[in-house]
């Protein structure tokens, strides 16, 4: 299988309000940039949606890096959080509801497909991937924020 690194992050003005995600897929010397965004939407919606449409880009199975800085989203993979919360018809350990099922669903079956290896980077550091991919999901989240003034 092929070995390919994605970052991606998620961002929105207000949690709901307008929002947008980027993503940056590596493979060998090729990179592609990938971003959108939703009218009103959340910040974790957003993070989700950045990891699903990266992945949803490979044509094929592929061992993927997957590099993020939301905890929500590798915390909820790396320690089978999500899993479990499927498992119990979309409710969490504190009997509440777990949010964005519709998304975790999809990044689930996602993760079944690739080979995913799971990597937190601090967000808004030294990590140019992390910071560019930061910079697409906030130019997507603008787009709205400019519609609705």
């Amino acid at each position: 299988m092929k070995t390919v690194t994605i970052y991606t992050d998620g961002a929105c003005s207000g949690n709901p309000g307008p929002g947008g995600w980027g993503a940056i897929l590596q493979y060998g010397k090729f990179q592609k940039e990938l971003s959108g965004g939703e009218e009103q939407t959340t910040n974790n919606r957003m993070e989700l949606t950045g990891v699903i449409s990266a992945l949803k880009a490979l044509k094929e199975p592929c061992v993927v890096e997957l590099w993020s800085d939301s905890k929500y989203v590798i915390d909820a993979l790396e320690k089978g959080w999500a899993r479990s919360w499927k498992a119990k018809g979309w409710v969490k350990s504190d009997k509440k509801p777990a949010l964005n099922p519709d998304l975790w669903e999809e990044l689930l079956k996602l993760c079944d497909y690739h080979t995913v290896i799971l990597h937190w980077v601090k967000g808004h550091a030294d990590n140019k991937f992390n910071n560019r991919c930061d910079e697409l999901a906030v130019m997507e989240s603008r787009k709205f924020k400019e519609t609705m003034e």
